[in-house]
């Protein structure tokens, strides 16, 4: 059975470090799925006019479109070209919330992220996404450090 692995991907040098090290765990799996993902941070609770919502869902668009040519084709050709299985995704939304839904979507094994060195009063108050991460998945998570 293959084994399929989330990497979750933030576009910086700690994406690059959940990267590696997934080629990595995949490579000592054998039969394994890597599906690398990066998440546009999007809240849906706005409150705009039919025009706004308009051109907000114009901008999602070229958003998905210009995370999956700057950041999610070059891993996923990365990996390919390193031997191993990959495919991509690009969603907008919570960092936590969309990585468990697309890990549950595709029955994924486990999530792979990198600690991001955001140190901002409020991640440190509130949490940043890999901490919601970690409290909210029903399945193992990694965190590169």
């Amino acid at each position: 059975m293959t084994t399929k692995l989330i990497i979750g991907l933030d576009g910086l040098s700690s994406g690059e470090r959940a990267l590696d090290y997934g080629c990595n765990l995949a490579r000592l799996i054998g039969d394994c799925e890597l599906v690398v993902v990066y998440i546009i941070e999007w809240s849906p609770y706005s409150f705009q006019t039919p025009e706004e919502n308009a051109e907000r869902h114009k901008r999602r668009e070229e958003e998905i479109s210009t995370a999956k040519e700057r950041i999610v084709a070059p891993a996923v050709e990365r990996i390919s070209s390193g031997g191993l299985s990959a495919t991509g995704v690009v969603r907008h939304g919570n960092v936590a919330d969309a990585l468990i839904a697309i890990a549950k979507e595709q029955k994924a094994d486990q999530i792979i992220v990198a600690r991001s060195r955001e140190r901002s009063l409020s991640k440190r108050i509130f949490g940043g996404s890999t901490a919601n991460l970690v409290m909210e998945a029903s399945l193992p998570v990694t965190v590169v450090g």
